[in-house]
């Protein structure tokens, strides 16, 4: 069967959710193309050649995107099979105008590949929903059809720009934050990824030319000892790379010991939710940490050199104008300006179907309708203000990034918004390693 793979949005990396199960249906005789849309449009001619059209959708964005570009491809090829795959592709078959066909979530490739044999025998499976746990082997992925690494995001370094590459050495998370659509799929549950195919990818990114690589796990200690290992024979392999994990705020503390050596093998910073300073807010959230333990965090890792890149969620129902300015001085008082995206300070929560979020009575007094377009519940705050202070922030972004604002420029803009001062005070923000993608969903 000709397989024609499309990406939508990956946060900014070469799209392993594409070089992966590549390799995957291409050892099973299948004939594979690839597409990312973030970097280039459909070809007419590669849809023509195909059988069936796969997306990737690993996360809210690109399954919003993935939803637009499928209904434009039916439109104009109505009997081509369309899929959907990855952790968001449960929310595809929802609405009776789906453009999709069929969906596989979680461990997505035996579902992907039994797809594609279906239809290489002339069935097409239809109207679909399955997800995926069982243990999978994993393939080397294949990254030759990609465009490269200098099209997506790089490492900035003060005044350098490094190639970056994306590998994950586990699947779905141990824990079950309320918010995060992950336990949702896969229930507290993880999947390791074989250390000997992810270094062999880490190897292939090299030969590319990354000089840094992110781990896009949902949480990295997931597996701490196979994590450890797969680091320890990276820079074994690869002394040169540099490297970025995301981790949760009680683990980075917990896992105090292990910092020197990561630290030591080219660790450069951890990006950790830590969503709100309010200790409420973050118990309904089951975030499992506090105020004081963002701040511990926060100590620990540059007490070894390691800068932390905190996402936050300033926008849920139960946020008040106090909640936005502790967490605006939170970021001023610990110098975590250039650490912190600027569009971070717009982010609202989002309740997709099943949300754990569903179960809390407290959630219940400002919930409103389900929105198929945005494929998220629309809730409305306890304090009318910040639905309004939310809107006016969207905007200033906006309007910034137009105006070529960006970092502590823009996040001056929107702190003073916050704060109901525009000449707000705010320190020169260090210039600390970052990724030149900023964060989204």
């Amino acid at each position: 069967m000709k397989v024609l793979l499309a990406s939508t949005y990956e946060l900014g990396h070469q799209p392993l959710h594409l070089a992966s199960p590549a390799a995957a249906l291409s050892g099973a005789g299948h004939q594979v193309r690839t597409v990312d849309l973030s970097v280039k449009r459909f070809d007419r001619e590669d849809l023509e050649w195909s059988d069936g059209l796969a997306f990737s959708v690993p996360m809210h964005t690109a399954m919003r995107l993935a939803t637009r570009a499928a209904r434009m491809v039916k439109a104009a090829y109505p009997r081509l099979p369309v899929c959907a795959y990855g952790l968001y592709a449960g929310f595809g078959l929802d609405s009776g105008e789906s453009p999709f066909d069929h969906a596989v979530s979680g461990e997505y490739e035996p579902g992907l590949l039994r797809w594609a044999d279906e239809i290489r025998r002339g069935r097409r499976p239809r109207g679909s929903r399955l997800v995926e746990l069982g243990k999978t082997k994993f393939h080397v992925p294949s990254r030759t059809s990609l465009p490269p690494l200098e099209r997506y995001a790089h490492l900035q370094v003060g005044d350098e720009r490094r190639k970056v590459g994306n590998v994950e050495a586990s699947h779905g998370c141990r824990h079950r934050c309320r918010h995060c659509p992950i336990p949702v799929v896969y229930e507290g549950r993880i999947r390791v990824v074989d250390e000997a195919s992810v270094l062999a990818d880490i190897g292939q990114l090299v030969e590319l030319g990354a000089s840094h690589v992110t781990f896009g796990d949902a949480d990295f200690f997931n597996a701490p000892a196979h994590s450890l290992r797969v680091v320890r024979a990276m820079h074994a392999a690869h002394p040169h790379l540099t490297f970025d994990l995301t981790t949760k705020v009680e683990l980075i503390i917990r896992h105090a010991a292990l910092w020197p050596e990561l630290a030591a093998s080219g660790l450069l910073f951890v990006v950790s939710a830590f969503e709100t300073t309010n200790d409420q807010t973050l118990r309904l959230l089951d975030k499992g940490h506090t105020r004081a333990d963002e701040e511990a965090a926060v100590r620990l890792l540059r007490g070894e050199s390691i800068e932390i890149r905190p996402t936050w969620l300033p926008f849920t129902p139960w946020t008040s104008l106090d909640d936005l300015r502790d967490l605006v001085r939170f970021v001023v008082d610990h110098r975590l300006i250039g650490n912190v995206d600027p569009v971070q300070l717009t982010i609202r929560l989002l309740i997709p179907r099943g949300s754990l979020l569903l179960d809390l009575p407290e959630l219940v007094p400002y919930l409103d309708a389900y929105d198929e377009e945005s494929l998220g519940w629309r809730w409305h705050a306890a304090d009318p203000r910040m639905d309004a202070l939310h809107a006016r922030l969207t905007e200033l972004h906006k309007s910034g990034v137009a105006d070529g604002l960006e970092g502590r420029e823009l996040f001056a803009v929107l702190a003073g918004e916050i704060m109901g001062s525009s000449d707000f005070f705010l320190p020169v923000a260090e210039r600390s390693p970052r990724l030149t993608e900023p964060w989204f969903c």
